[in-house]
């Protein structure tokens, strides 16, 4: 849980809540570490232990003036966790905000930011990473500072708003097995620890989790919530099959077309990844594959009616396929698209 300006009450919520899932699910083989921020500079490494049915929270270390944004910190975060609890197994859950695959350079332009948090009486989501680049991680920092670390975690959770993207998944695809991530915005509670832990320690259960989120969020005040879990290990099978369909259409087409768009901005920056496909690619044989592949590549997958955007309100949810693209997007922040991997590895 790295610094992320207004989500710390959030984030102690969240611990709280996991907590109550770890008494009633029980730590065997398990171990369970806390990083988190607790100031702009400050970060405590804590351990979560049970004791006579109650949780514990031994702090390990603390940190002064930590920077999370250099691949290095990172290394040494994940290496120091390795040290204090190794293990044939890890898996990663991060709380914050979230912009999908959008640089820091790019994130750190955009002043709809500023227009956000000047309303505070809207209902807020985990919508944008800190207010400055000073707290703004990329992801290829990220996966550069994991991959030095030697970790590969059997699931990458993104308590974030917008990281179930296929431009995310393919930049972390060799770091971790599966991605969990929400398409759309995330309402700032995030996930509901205290019903769906148990599904994410011990023996995962990811069927289970995303019908748990999706109970929890049709009851809950804000009764909008989109979650999936990507199978990375299916992403290269996916690129071969998305690099064929882009030789078949111009994705300028866009502008004809009413693809689910996946966020509230003027200018869509996020779009459903199958009905971008459905909608412009023209070769029906070649659609049937990808679908199929599709399928394989998000196996599980959830979502409400309606998603909930901080600057669009209410908006509905026609097809969902579980994972977005920025391909075709016309919104100036996208214009950063083609140095992605997963641009890279599907048309060139």
């Amino acid at each position: 849980m790295p610094w992320s300006t207004n989500m710390k009450p959030f984030f102690d919520i969240n611990i709280v809540d996991f907590e109550k899932g770890l008494v009633d699910q029980g730590l065997i083989d398990d171990r369970v570490v806390v990083c988190i921020a607790t100031s702009p500079s400050s970060f405590s490494m804590i351990e979560l232990k049970i004791e006579n049915g109650e949780v514990m929270r031994d702090t390990l270390k603390t940190t002064n003036n930590p920077d999370f944004t250099k691949s290095a910190n990172i290394t040494k975060m994940f290496s120091e966790v390795t040290q204090t609890a190794p293990a044939h197994h890890y898996s990663l859950i991060v709380g914050g905000h979230g912009m999908a695959w959008l640089p820091v350079a790019t994130t750190s332009q955009h002043r709809v930011a500023s227009q956000y948090f000047d309303y505070p009486s809207i209902p807020i989501t985990r919508w944008f990473g800190g207010l400055t680049p000073d707290y703004q991680i990329d992801i290829s920092t990220f996966a550069e500072g994991i991959s030095s670390s030697g970790i590969h975690f059997d699931f990458i959770l993104f308590d974030d708003c917008y990281m179930s993207n296929v431009e995310v998944a393919y930049q972390l695809s060799e770091v971790a097995d599966f991605l969990i991530g929400c398409p759309t915005e995330i309402m700032a509670y995030g996930f509901p620890y205290h019903k769906c832990a148990k599904y994410l320690v011990g023996d995962m259960d990811f069927q289970r989790l995303c019908e748990t989120f999706y109970d929890f969020y049709m009851a809950y005040e804000i009764p909008c919530g989109t979650v999936a879990v990507i199978d990375c290990r299916q992403l290269p099978k996916l690129v071969d099959i998305v690099r064929a369909m882009n030789t078949t259409f111009w994705e300028s087409d866009i502008s004809n077309k009413s693809i689910q768009r996946m966020d509230g901005y003027t200018e869509p920056l996020f779009y459903d990844l199958g009905d971008v496909y459905d909608q412009l690619c023209p070769d029906s044989s070649l659609l049937v594959v990808f679908h199929k592949q599709l399928n394989l590549t998000v196996p599980f997958k959830a979502n409400t009616p309606n998603y909930y955007s901080a600057f669009s309100g209410f908006l509905g949810i026609r097809c969902f396929s579980g994972i977005t693209t920025s391909t075709a997007s016309t919104n100036p922040l996208a214009s950063m698209l083609s140095t992605t991997s997963w641009y890279q590895a599907t048309h060139y």
